[in-house]
């Protein structure tokens, strides 16, 4: 019996000394009130220094250091936001707070983050004055958020749509900081392949800028597996007259490949598999084989859902002269496969996102049938969804795709120019979307008026409303202090004008009808701008307290004191 209690004892004792340790985080830094909102208004003051710098025509350009290559030198706004991170948290928290709003507006309109970024600024500026005197920072936030709906409303009474060439060159021209080759380059794109039509941006071989129209289809739609990339530029599989396996069903088994992989190989051509998905043992095989044996094939997921994906694929077929196999009404199977069954592309690019087919080699009499065919369910058609994805379709087989190379003499003139390129390229998507309004912070300014009539609850929303007023004239402002002349002056002269479209040129440092002098912007990219700056900097004013991590500091190496055992030896 005593046995039997000492041998439990020591069972007992090792049940509890295995009891997993609690593992201990970071420890936390905490600031309240005042103090907190101070240090993240340092950092927001930090990058928004560093961003307004490129606003406007006589804005200047930003070199950042990269950890590999040359140094970028760019004006873009939402490149220099990315590069800044602070040593300080507290001041981090609040730059990393302002990139968020140039990045929500570079995403959803592709330009305007520099406007986007003072506008936040100066909101967060005013709120946190407001808020540390004593005004409520939710109906602050709430008064902020009715003056934006007004000044959106007024920008929309503004907005005159875009109709002709020019129009579209002179927002291309404003948004690529005044450079007219690039807003003429952008236009003639957009006459070429439409308003809906596919432009992508390259490096370019020569000096000048060109511009290359190329029949083609894009998806987005991406290679299935990162072991097919084959090209040492960037993350891309690219094949030229490749061989397009197209089909409706997933494919999950080799033996239904085989047919087809033998005969592009005896062809000595790269073979490109879209189908509804690969995976399991033909995926691994293919992987296997393009490793191993240098095997050119690439697996792509078709684009599109449900009938949306039958149609492209049948699409892809048209425009590469295939067949679609797994289609119920055609009796195909895979191993059954022949070389007319292919469909043909001269060139073929695929990235983890998307895939553009270029030089398909599809007849063109049925590609025109295809066409027509589309045009008349467009007419048919009453639902908006299916009319948008009809029209894509057509834009895929009509219009093409605009390649625009941009030239220079350097990496870094060209890398600085892309920048330019694809701003003013998404000002212009921005511009057809929605309209222009004049440029150059002017209309901002007339939307000043509409904010006396907004009806508040209380005088702490009514300080929100005023916060709002007071950032407006901001962006016009900015670009005139970057030109050297007196902000306050140019912005009140403006405000006194009769003509609505009458603003400050700071290129020819002269007041003009910005619509007639081609000075003009999208209107969805003033109302983004707006949008994001008002949401982040009005949530920053609400904040009362923030926590950081305190960073754990490694002890100090013990010094060196020579290997043991060897004393007195030298």
């Amino acid at each position: 019996m005593l046995r039997a209690i000492s041998l439990h004892r020591p069972v007992s004792r090792l049940l509890l000394s295995s009891r997993p340790l609690a593992a201990r985080g970071y420890a936390k830094d905490i600031k309240y009130g005042e103090d907190a909102r101070s240090s993240m208004l340092a950092g927001v003051d930090q990058l928004t220094k560093s961003v307004a710098a490129t606003l406007g025509p006589k804005g200047r350009n930003v070199i950042i250091e990269q950890s590999w290559g040359s140094p970028k030198i760019t004006k873009d706004g939402v490149t220099v936001a990315k590069a800044i991170e602070l040593k300080d948290k507290w001041q981090n928290i609040g730059a990393r707070l302002v990139q968020d709003v140039a990045n929500n507006t570079n995403e959803e309109a592709g330009d305007g983050t520099t406007t986007a970024t003072v506008l936040a600024q100066s909101i967060a500026h005013d709120g946190f004055s407001r808020v540390s005197n004593g005004a409520n920072p939710n109906e602050v936030r709430m008064g902020v958020s009715r003056a934006v709906s007004a000044v959106i409303e007024s920008l929309k009474q503004l907005s005159k749509p875009v109709t002709t060439p020019e129009e579209i060159a002179q927002v291309a021209t404003i948004s690529a900081n005044g450079d007219k080759e690039i807003g003429d380059l952008i236009s003639s794109a957009m006459k070429r392949v439409g308003k809906n039509g596919v432009i992508t941006v390259k490096d370019g071989k020569t000096l000048k800028d060109e511009l290359e129209i190329i029949e083609g289809m894009k998806f987005d739609r991406g290679y299935i597996s990162p072991y097919f990339i084959n090209s040492s530029k960037g993350q891309r599989v690219e094949f030229e007259n490749a061989c397009l396996l197209l089909c409706e069903k997933k494919i999950s088994s080799i033996q239904q490949l085989v047919p087809a992989l033998e005969l592009a190989n005896t062809q000595r051509r790269p073979l490109v598999i879209i189908a509804e998905d690969v995976d399991g043992e033909a995926l691994t095989t293919l992987v296997l084989n393009r490793l191993k044996v240098g095997l050119q094939v690439v697996a792509v997921k078709a684009p599109g859902f449900g009938d949306n994906r039958k149609n492209q694929l049948h699409d892809m077929a048209i425009a590469t002269g295939g067949v679609v196999f797994g289609d119920e009404s055609i009796e195909l199977k895979l191993e059954d496969v022949k070389m007319s069954d292919f469909g043909e592309v001269g060139e073929i690019t695929i990235t983890k996102d998307d895939t553009l087919l270029i030089k398909g080699k599809g007849s063109e009499a049925d590609i025109q049938r295809r066409i027509e065919q589309i045009q008349e369910e467009i007419e048919d058609t009453k639902s908006e969804y299916e009319k948008e994805k009809l029209q894509e379709r057509l834009a895929k087989l009509a219009d093409g795709v605009a390649i625009l190379k941009v030239g220079g003499s350097s990496d870094v003139e060209v890398n600085e120019k892309k920048d330019r390129v694809n701003d003013a390229l998404n000002a212009t998507r921005a511009a057809v979307e929605e309209g222009i309004v004049p440029g150059g912070g002017v209309a901002l300014l007339r939307c000043m008026s509409v904010l006396d009539t907004v009806k508040v609850d209380s005088s702490d929303e009514q300080t929100g409303v005023d916060i709002i007023k007071r950032a407006l004239p901001t962006p016009c402002s900015t670009i005139a202090s970057n030109a050297g002349v007196d902000a306050s002056r140019v912005v009140e002269k403006i405000l006194q004008s009769s003509n609505p479209n009458e603003g400050y040129d700071a290129l020819h440092n002269e007041y003009v009808d910005m619509i007639q002098a081609g000075i003009i912007d999208p209107t969805k990219v003033v109302r983004t701008a707006l949008q994001d700056a008002s949401g982040v900097a009005s949530l920053l004013t609400t904040a009362e307290v923030v926590i950081t991590e305190i960073p754990k500091e490694d002890p100090p190496m013990p010094p060196g004191g020579g290997m043991g055992g060897m004393g007195g030896m030298y």
